[in-house]
């Protein structure tokens, strides 16, 4: 039950921006143990001067970032191994470098967790951890 908030600069196109989603839930599906229709995206593009990144710091391979920088925050259920969080970033990476385009260097994933009552998906009611209506 991730929720995911994506952070870019401003100017991407829609296409873009669902090729961007697309890959992210693709990624959580295959090697991150999310359901198919466990889909919870904000996608946020900002000004020049309101997202702020080192292009330098902690980057892979030591290439700097570019303006296709992309900061990604999952808020998730439960706590997955390090080994599928592994997976993931490195399917996430592949994905997103086929389509929309973006360099490894230039995603940056952060991943919560939470408790299940930290959860209300609807009706006002706390999730408590079992799926009573279709996931699949």
């Amino acid at each position: 039950m991730p929720m995911s908030r994506l952070s870019l600069l401003k100017g991407k196109s829609p296409e873009y921006l669902q090729a961007l989603s697309d890959a992210l839930h693709q990624a959580l599906v295959e090697a991150y143990e999310v359901p198919l229709k466990d889909r919870f995206q904000i996608i946020h593009q900002h000004e020049v001067n309101e997202l702020v990144f080192d292009r330098h710091y902690l980057s892979h391979e030591n290439k700097p970032r570019s303006d296709d920088f992309v900061l990604i925050q999952i808020t998730a259920g439960r706590q997955r191994s390090a080994a599928t969080k592994a997976a993931f970033y490195c399917r996430l990476a592949e994905l997103l470098a086929i389509s929309p385009g973006i360099r490894a260097e230039d995603v940056l994933v952060i991943i919560n967790t939470t408790a299940a009552e930290d959860w209300s998906f609807s009706g006002g009611v706390m999730y408590d951890g079992v799926a009573r209506y279709e996931v699949g």
